[in-house]
Order: structure tokens, then sequence, then C-alpha cells
């Protein structure tokens, strides 16, 4: 009788290939951390104001998309905030995150929701945009998240 190791090695290269990922209450969480994440921004943003917000919860490498431009770094978001801040701008911002989803290494994820900007025109008289906002966040080495993409 001829024995063939190939019958006992081919059901352990397909054990052994198939590596399970996350529990989906380990995806839960992550994704309830990046709520919970994007919540506590929205209320730094409505309490402290935007600029301290953004500052807060931006990554080093963040990157925002302002008028058809690219603010890249912490430290560009920052001189973009001090330029409105020497305008005058007082304007409020919230927003809800709709959607979350996270990667299955749990390092990045996605929100996106809607939002609603309230500035005043010249004669102080509310301007109101509404929109949807898209955010990626990024795990930092500290366990924190912190958005790379808004």
């Amino acid at each position: 009788m001829k024995f063939s190791y190939s019958i006992v090695i081919l059901p352990l290269l397909i054990l052994t290939s198939c590596s399970s990922g996350p529990s989906e209450a380990t995806i839960e969480g992550w994704k309830n951390e990046i709520v919970e994440t994007e919540q506590d921004f929205s209320d730094l943003a409505r309490k402290d104001g935007i600029p301290k917000a953004f500052l807060t919860y931006a990554a080093e490498d963040a990157v925002l998309m302002r008028n058809n431009s690219l603010v890249i770094g912490k430290t560009a978001i920052k001189q973009q905030f001090k330029s409105q801040e020497a305008s005058g701008n007082t304007a409020s911002l919230s927003w809800k995150p709709d959607f979350v989803d996270v990667s299955t290494s749990g390092d990045l994820g996605f929100t996106y929701g809607k939002y609603k900007f309230v500035t005043k025109d010249s004669l102080g008289q509310p301007i109101t945009s509404e929109g949807v906002f898209h955010t990626v966040w990024k795990r930092q080495a500290d366990g924190n998240w912190r958005f790379v993409w808004d």
C-alpha cells in the first residue's frame, strides 16, 4: 500500500493558510471608539471652537481639503486657522457620523455623515451651509484615533 503524504499535508496547508481575523465584537468595539472620538471632536468644536477641535484631533500628518486646496500637516492646519481667526471669522460647526467602518487590522477607519456650518455675514445675519463630510481616522502609537483626512 502506497501512502500519500499529500492527503495529510494538503488539509494542514489549507487550515494554516486560513487566518481568522478579529471577532465581530472586536471590530464593533473599534467602530464604537471611532464614533466616540468623532463625537468628542464635534463636541469640542461646539464648546471651544473649530480651530482648537481640529488641532486637537489632527494627526501630525493630517490633510484638510479646503477651497480646492490641500492643507498638509498639523503646522499648516494651525496656520490656516490663524488666518481665519485674524479675519474675525466666528463660525460654528456641528456634525454627526451616519456611517463608520474600520479595517480588520484595527488601525484605519473612516466615517461620513452630515455637517452644518454657520457663520455670519457683514450685517450679522447667519449664513448656513450644510453638506456631507468624510473623515479618515488612523490609530496612533498611543492607541488614540486621530484624523488623517478631512
